[in-house]
Formats: C-alpha cells, structure tokens, sequence
C-alpha cells in the first residue's frame, strides 16, 4: 500500500511539474533549441572527423601535421566533447527547475559561443600562431557562460 501511496505522490509531483514547464512556452523552447543545436553541432563534427579521415587517409591518430586538416577535425570535435555535454545537463537542468530571465540570455550566449568557437578551430591556419578572432570570441562566451550558468547553480542552493 505505501509503495502505491508513493507513486500516486510521485505521478502528482510530476503532473505538477509538467504543467509549470508547458506554461514556460518560450523559455522552455530557448532551452530545447539551444541544446538541439549543441546536439546536432556535436555530430556534425565528429562525421566531420569521419569524413576528413576518410579523405587523408588515416584511420588512427590525427596525422603528422598538428595544423593539418584532421587534426584540426579531432581537436574542433574534442574540445565540443569537452563542454557540450555540461552546457546541455545545465540548460535542462535550468529548464526542468524553471528558470528564466537572464538566464535564457546566457542560455544563447553559451550555444553561440560554442558555434562561434567550432568554425574559428575549423578556419584556424596554424594551431602555433595565436587563436583564430571567432575561437577567441567563441572560448571567451565559453568561460564566462559556464561561470555564468555555475553561478546561477549556487544562487539556486543558497537562495
């Protein structure tokens, strides 16, 4: 009986839930499109990688030249492994808790900066010279949302 009790709870709570986000409307779909993007995007490169693989040839490694084409393929496909996977748990987690406001701006930051990041590794000509204008604009967006989003996370629990 307790265990019935308990899930009828549980079912109310998550009837509760679901309500609250469909009245989010707009924030729930920043949340859902910004994460769909860093998705697809994550996948984009790493067929991307696959592809350039299958062009130079080499089925192992990134190849001897730490400027050439797939190593610039791993790198930019490594480093989206990196932080997509966190932006992504954070979005829906902020999205499940009902946030909003400026949070949704950072939301946006942190995919365009992601995007932005992606294409300046991609159309960087030498990984020994200093960083490619969009990689710097895209990892600066990076920290700072991340900071921003990490923040937000503490306000939550000591608000």
């Amino acid at each position: 009986m307790l265990v019935f009790a308990f899930a009828a709870e549980m079912r109310q709570g998550i009837d509760a839930r679901v309500n609250e986000i469909e009245t989010l409307g707009t924030h729930m779909n920043v949340y859902l499109i910004c994460s769909a993007i860093l998705v697809l995007m994550y996948f984009a490169l790493a067929l991307n990688v696959s592809l350039t693989r299958g062009r130079v040839k080499i089925g192992i490694g990134s190849g001897p030249d730490p400027s050439g084409p797939l190593n610039k393929a791993v790198r930019t496909h490594g480093n989206a492994g990196e932080f997509i996977p966190i932006f992504v748990t954070l979005f829906l987690f902020f999205l499940i808790t009902g946030a909003g406001g400026w949070i949704d701006w950072v939301v946006v930051i942190a995919t365009a900066s992601r995007i932005l990041h992606a294409i300046g590794m991609l159309a960087t000509t030498n990984f020994n010279q200093g960083p490619h204008i969009l990689r710097a604009i895209g990892a600066l967006g990076t920290y700072l949302s991340g900071v921003a989003l990490g923040i937000a996370l503490l306000m939550r629990v000591f608000a």
